[in-house]
């Protein structure tokens, strides 16, 4: 099997873990442990919902703006784009705060799919979306990401799941990895050598 089309995770795996979810979810009213934003603002009422979006879109462009990659993003893109392999971003972000990373640091991607597209991760949506985008079978693409969400949408989808571990909670999604890295240019091992390790 080759892969063909890699996916990946926008905040924590492109880059650095900025955003202070806690602290969000604190400022929207919330306990620090009380779920993932995206859901918990589907039921709010449309005027608290609004605030909600107002406090999240300032700490998503703050992030974005401040944001620093993770080590050997940007040469672990460039690799992938030599060997002709696809580059998507999936992200429960916005596609706005994804382009002005791209941006700052010089990176392309060759697709977005973000929050406002279609049913967010762990939904199986967004992957498939770019599997058809690039003409890739799901089990010929790998998705990149460092959050439990990240890999229960490539196993939704039937893609390679690979989890970077680059921070202690990311040791609780291990099982539901194919493969788990904890730098980013080990994808391009994962590649390399996956036609040994994983069925078509």
């Amino acid at each position: 099997m080759t892969i063909k089309t890699a996916i990946f995770d926008l905040d924590g795996t492109i880059t650095q873990p900025l955003l202070d979810f806690d602290l969000i979810r604190r400022e929207m009213g919330f306990a620090p442990d009380a779920g993932p934003i995206l859901e918990l603002m589907e039921r709010m009422s449309p005027r608290e919902r609004a605030a909600a979006e107002e406090i999240l879109l300032r700490h998503e462009t703050a992030a974005a703006a401040e944001s620093v990659l993770n080590d050997g993003a940007s040469e672990t893109l460039t690799a992938l784009r030599q060997a002709g392999i696809n580059i998507g971003i999936l992200t429960r972000n916005k596609r706005l705060h994804a382009e002005t990373v791209a941006r700052k640091h010089d990176l392309t991607f060759d697709a977005i799919v973000d929050r406002d597209d279609g049913p967010v991760k762990p939904h199986a949506f967004g992957v498939l979306t770019l599997c058809r985008r690039f003409g890739t079978p799901p089990p010929h693409t790998i998705v990149v990401g460092d959050f439990l969400y990240d890999l229960l949408s490539a196993k939704a989808a039937n893609a390679v799941a690979v989890l970077l571990k680059n921070t202690p909670e990311a040791q609780n999604f291990v099982e539901y990895a194919d493969y788990v890295i904890t730098s980013l240019d080990e994808v391009l091992d994962i590649v390399e050598n996956i036609g040994r390790n994983v069925k078509g």
